[in-house]
């Protein structure tokens, strides 16, 4: 009989500090990591990412003008049910993590990864 192994690689957690930095470049950078565009074992059709960890969120430089110049949808699946929110309005209700994984979201590829991507994504305050 074989014994069962198994194969329990951890995975390096990388920490981003968001102070300072501009919106897209931040979430081009974590988009890149969770994909794993980064490491050199990149493989398209598997998760070869790592998890990536955002702190202070809430400090990223942008503009009151460009929160008003953003624009996200949401859909319910309704016959009019499309609802066109502003970033302002998705900062006012839910916060600057909200708003830095709306956008990461939006950078990966729209295929199954992409939510297993975003699983390992978490962003604070």
């Amino acid at each position: 009989m074989k014994k069962a192994t198994t194969k329990t690689k951890q995975k390096e957690l990388k920490v981003i500090d968001a102070t300072g930095k501009t919106l897209g470049r931040l979430c081009t950078e974590i988009a890149m990591s969770l994909m794993g565009k980064t490491k050199a074992t990149f493989e398209r059709e598997k998760y070869s990412g790592f998890p990536v960890k955002v702190t202070n969120a809430s400090k990223i430089k942008i503009t009151p003008k460009k929160l008003e110049d953003i624009f996200h949808t949401r859909y319910s699946g309704h016959p009019g049910g499309l609802r066109i929110l502003k970033a302002s309005h998705t900062v006012n209700t839910k916060g600057f993590p909200e708003l830095v994984k709306l956008s990461v979201y939006h950078m990966l590829p729209g295929n199954k990864l992409r939510r297993e991507m975003m699983k390992h994504l978490t962003v604070e305050e």
